[in-house]
């Protein structure tokens, strides 16, 4: 497997590619705009002006796009990859989306002879970066053994979910308990400066206890400096919480913590904010403690 067609060149992709080109993959690539990958195409991938051009004799094609509208446009529409993919191929979407559409395309895949995973992934840019990712993965186990070279070369922590749409499952779980610790890190944060704590020994103190998380780890400092820039848009983190309350919904789940956050990104979303990252929830404690302040006076 040396020739990879990969759509999505984004945040996540562009060190993705970057990454399977360093391990010795010929990458094809297609985005909506040239301009934006200019930079990989003259570290050596091969830019197309079509996903039909760009997954023509590729034995395996990587998705990592945005929506799942975007994910059902890349593989089903016409001249899109289930039509224009090489018999055999191996069909990997490491897009957040959807359970029942990565059911759905492993069902149409698998008629259509293509071997088929969902392999979300988590880690942030920085992970895509230094190739540590995590990579969650659902569908036939000996399709993931034989794809294990790809994801090596973009991550570190790779496991086997189970059927199809399990990758995604998985995933979808990553985010809810992101949600909530992240809500806690803010919160946490709100309430220190409403009580006149420096917030820099705050975190120095409690981040190697029990209170210590990843979410602190790399959004407390971003959060203190003012630094909303993402790494992980709030848009996408809002896509994939509905996307887990939609399941949890089906299974008769009440996922409460899930909900309230989900209602504050949203807020923060109407008022302009969704290219944010996923930190300037703090945004959203802010603005509830200038009120507070407002209603005393």
């Amino acid at each position: 497997m040396r020739k990879i067609g990969f759509i999505g060149v984004g945040i996540m992709g562009k060190s993705m590619v970057r990454n399977l080109m360093k391990a010795g993959f010929e990458l094809h690539i297609f985005a909506r705009t040239k301009a934006k990958v200019e930079d990989v195409i003259g570290e050596g991938a091969i830019f197309h002006e079509s996903i039909k051009e760009c997954v023509d004799g590729c034995e395996a094609v990587i998705t990592i796009v945005g929506f799942p509208q975007d994910v059902e446009e890349v593989y089903f529409d016409t001249g899109n990859i289930l039509e224009s993919g090489m018999a055999g191929a191996y069909l990997i979407d490491m897009t957040t989306t959807s359970p029942m559409l990565a059911k759905k395309i492993w069902e149409v895949g698998s008629q259509k002879g293509y071997h088929v995973l969902d392999a979300p992934v988590t880690g942030g840019d920085m992970g895509a970066k230094a190739g540590t990712l995590s990579i969650l993965v659902g569908g036939k186990k000996e399709d993931y053994e034989a794809c294990m070279p790809l994801f090596e070369a973009m991550g570190t922590n790779i496991n086997y979910q189970g059927e199809a749409g399990c990758g995604q499952h998985a995933k979808l779980a990553n985010q809810i308990m992101i949600a909530g610790a992240l809500s806690g890190v803010c919160e946490a944060l709100t309430y220190a400066k409403t009580k006149g704590l420096n917030l820099q020994v705050l975190l120095d103190s409690v981040s190697t206890g029990a209170a210590g998380s990843k979410q602190l780890d790399t959004f407390g400092p971003k959060i203190l400096a003012g630094d909303f820039a993402p790494g992980f848009f709030m848009k996408h983190f809002i896509k994939d919480m509905k996307l887990a309350l939609t399941e949890a919904n089906m299974s008769g789940l009440c996922l409460e913590v899930l909900s309230q956050a989900l209602a504050n990104y949203e807020e923060l979303a109407a008022e302009g904010y969704g290219d944010l990252g996923t930190q300037a929830l703090m945004k959203y404690y802010e603005e509830t403690a200038n009120d507070a302040e407002e209603d005393e006076e």
